[in-house]
């Protein structure tokens, strides 16, 4: 059982540092790397999970991949240790890994990554008694007087049978976004589905006060 909110609560309310500013000193440090943070969990027993992924066009020393590498998590959770220490974060292990094959979709920027992309979304209230929905990520044109993005909207495509749906939807409506699984061992080439094989950095202890 997970909860990247109210996990460790006991830590939380005995550190300044988490309390207040240690997802910032993550985003922090991942980001000065040239990574992006996924996802960010205080699981149980004091693991500290950060899920990363790679940023198009972006040169990394760890070599050319369209996927993150072991190494890449390696990397990342050396920089982080060191960076949580000098920010008094309280952890007992930090693990951090590539998102997977079901990568989750979160902010506008994911959205616009990922259109073209074989999508499967949740949403908060159901629609036509239903709330998964499974298609092609697209971006709903704005109406006038409204600007591209969020307010604008977004757009699966649905592929039932012989007929083609589509349904518009805003990022509030959505509960939970996620890329469906597709095995191309090509990779993403342009707009086609790819999958990587999920890269994980052992867990490591590191954490204050143990």
């Amino acid at each position: 059982m997970r909860d990247s909110d109210s996990a460790d609560t006991s830590h939380s309310a005995s550190n300044p540092a988490i309390r207040l500013g240690w997802r910032e000193a993550i985003e922090r440090t991942v980001g000065g790397l040239g990574y992006e943070v996924v996802e960010v969990e205080r699981a149980l027993r004091g693991l500290l999970r950060v899920t990363i992924d790679r940023v198009p066009g972006t040169a990394y020393p760890t070599g050319e991949s369209e996927f993150v590498l072991v190494e890449d998590c390696e990397a990342v959770t050396r920089q982080l240790q060191y960076a949580l220490e000098v920010d008094a974060v309280d952890y007992a292990r930090l693990e951090v890994s590539s998102p997977g094959l079901d990568r989750p979709i979160r902010r506008e920027a994911d959205y616009a990554r990922f259109v073209g992309e074989q999508v499967s979304i949740t949403l908060k209230l159901p629609f036509q008694g239903r709330k998964v929905f499974k298609g092609v990520l697209g971006r709903a044109d704005a109406e006038p007087g409204q600007t591209a993005g969020q307010g604008a909207g977004w757009t699966l495509v649905i592929q039932d049978g012989k007929n083609e749906q589509v349904l518009a939807f805003t990022l509030d409506e959505v509960r939970e976004a996620r890329l469906v699984p597709v095995v191309n061992f090509k990779g993403r080439q342009g707009k086609t589905q790819g999958a990587a094989p999920e890269a994980a950095a052992p867990a490591l202890d590191g954490g204050q006060g143990r």
